[in-house]
């Protein structure tokens, strides 16, 4: 495959997506991160996390789980969108758990709005633009 065609990368160890999509999508090094929910990577029917703070952590997590499949880690994430079901409630909370992730001089770029619902009934879901480093 050549560098300028997509790749569709599933991660065996990432959580089972909960629709129609594969994990990432690659092009001339641009990798786009389907949004992650916080679910349990090790069991699909377990209960998510109770609260925006633990479902930030695991969701967070499981983004970690597709950057490390990929070969990538969180210093390659160059921008953020960041999905809330109650926005004015949860937005702070959110940041608490999310700022801990980045260094403070190496945050990316990122969008944060409010939605109406999320899939599994979630109150959060992530997703991350990366880009790989130059050979």
């Amino acid at each position: 495959m050549s560098e300028s065609e997509t790749k569709f990368h599933l991660i065996p160890e990432a959580p089972t997506p909960v629709g129609p999509f594969c994990h990432a999508t690659e092009r001339d090094g641009w990798v786009t991160l389907t949004g992650q929910m916080p679910t349990d990577p090790d069991d699909d029917n377990a209960p998510l996390p109770e609260g925006v703070q633990a479902q930030t952590t695991r969701v967070m997590e499981n983004l970690i789980l597709v950057l490390k499949g990929l070969g990538m880690g969180l210093e390659d994430v160059v921008s953020a969108g960041i999905y809330l079901t109650e926005f004015k409630r949860d937005f702070y909370p959110m940041n608490d758990i999310y700022m801990a992730y980045f260094p403070k001089d190496r945050r990316p770029a990122r969008t944060c709005i409010g939605v109406t619902a999320l899939a599994v009934d979630a109150l959060v879901e992530i997703d991350f633009v990366a880009r790989r480093p130059a050979p």
